[in-house]
């Protein structure tokens, strides 16, 4: 006997993006959603660096925040899989209401503590693995095979747009309360749950009500990631780049602190990253036809690479900010390609598990990055915090240069149907069984 399945209509081809209602009204809500976490994001290392003026504290707060990344995107993968992938959403996004909401709340009593910042975003964090988890599972359900690539990068688009958005915001918010931004917060996460409502439910594989091993279920999902080697070497290239890519906010951050830039100026600094990032997003359907995957992954890395090595020879915050920016051009294009690789490789059974098994790796680096960062920023400063990032990227441009894998990477145009190349897997043992 099978479970029930939830059922939608499915997306089709000759519908245009734009008129797919359930895809639109799900973006149309994170993107207030995003912008309020880009607010509340500026918001926690000012707050800190404020009321303790510590660096490390400050990145042991991006650590916490970003610790689920490392211990719950298994996990959370498989029962994402077994779960109606639309109430996670919902949710995911009602906690972080009251999360947020109960910042706002204790700045207003003044009786913020650093313990509750901590524990608040770590609970924050962990919604948003199983909120991302289940949107990166139901688009490949309701927008057509041919048109992910371009809901992949008008996500990019979403994700970049907020950032250009919420930055200033969130410092000018900041500027005249520090309460502000995490209660904008709070309300961007009603308004994506008032939103979602208005989404159809989404099939789903069905499955056998008969209990599942749930550790068998995730060792299925790592070991069909392990079994691709393209996606293998990719996660692992990702995974290292975001030792340096991650920590960079909180670099600039304090840079600019030293160069004399107030929260508002920060703010419009860092929103030079999502200026670039959508311009970027808009290019990248159309550099994603016309070239090689394998040669947008490498350009990528090396574009990090090079501007990471000169953010240190900025010498105002004006500049820190614009070479910074630079970064993020070339973001959205190699982020449209590995998800697409991705959503098409996989089964629509594994899919939110391989998203889980890809960002355990790929984001679970970034705990430590934030720590190794808050680390060298209080012990030898944001100069030499920078060369050692630059650094480190390069190597990491070397590997992806030299990658078999990565140089004989098909064409996106040419990938199968979703799941078509998948290995059989065995199935599951049931708890009976393991």
């Amino acid at each position: 006997m099978t479970s029930r399945v939830m059922v939608s209509a499915a997306a089709p081809d000759d519908v245009p993006l734009r008129r797919n209602r359930d895809f639109m009204l799900l973006w149309s809500g994170q993107v207030v959603s995003t912008v309020g976490m880009r607010v509340s994001a500026l918001a926690y290392p000012l707050l800190v660096l404020s009321l303790t003026g510590s660096p490390f504290r400050a990145g042991l707060v991006a650590s916490a925040q970003s610790a689920p990344f490392l211990l719950l995107y298994l996990p959370a993968g498989a029962l994402v899989d077994r779960w109606d992938r639309r109430r996670v959403m919902l949710a995911a996004d009602g906690s972080r209401a009251l999360l947020l909401g109960s910042v706002a709340l204790a700045l207003a009593t003044g009786r913020l503590a650093f313990a509750q910042i901590i524990i608040v975003v770590i609970l924050d964090g962990s919604c948003f693995v199983f909120f991302q988890l289940a949107e990166s599972a139901v688009i490949p359900r309701i927008v057509a095979r041919r048109q992910l690539p371009a809901a992949w990068a008008q996500n990019q688009a979403r994700e970049m747009g907020a950032e250009l958005a919420g930055q200033p915001l969130g410092g000018a918010l900041f500027a005249i309360s520090h309460l502000l931004p995490f209660a904008a917060d709070a309300f961007s996460y009603v308004v994506s749950f008032v939103t979602l409502l208005f989404v159809r439910p989404v099939s789903q594989p069905a499955r056998d009500n008969q209990k599942v091993n749930l550790a068998a279920e995730i060792a299925e999902g790592l070991t069909w990631l392990w079994r691709q080697p393209l996606l293998r070497v990719l996660v692992g290239l990702t995974g290292a780049a975001n030792l340096v890519l991650n920590p960079l906010p909180l670099v600039v951050i304090v840079r600019a602190r030293q160069l004399g830039a107030g929260p508002v100026l920060i703010g419009t600094l860092l929103a030079f990253s999502g200026a670039a990032a959508i311009a970027g997003a808009l290019a990248a359907p159309w550099l994603q036809r016309r070239i090689p995957a394998r040669a947008l992954i490498i350009a990528s890395l090396w574009t990090w690479a090079s501007v990471t090595a000169t953010l240190v020879l900025m010498p105002t915050p004006l500049a820190l900010g614009a070479v910074a920016g630079a970064m993020s051009l070339t973001g959205p294009a190699f982020n449209v390609v590995l998800a697409t690789y991705r959503s098409a490789l996989a089964p629509d059974r594994l899919q939110a598990r391989t998203v889980s098994s890809a960002r355990m790796i790929t984001w679970g680096t970034i705990p430590l990055a934030a720590l190794i960062a808050g680390a060298l920023l209080q012990t030898a400063g944001p100069a030499a915090t920078m060369l050692a990032l630059g650094c480190t990227m390069t190597l990491i441009a070397v590997t992806a240069t030299g990658s078999a894998a990565i140089r004989n990477a098909p064409r996106l145009q040419d990938l199968p149907a979703t799941g078509a190349t998948a290995r059989p897997m065995p199935r599951p043992l049931t708890d009976d069984e393991a």
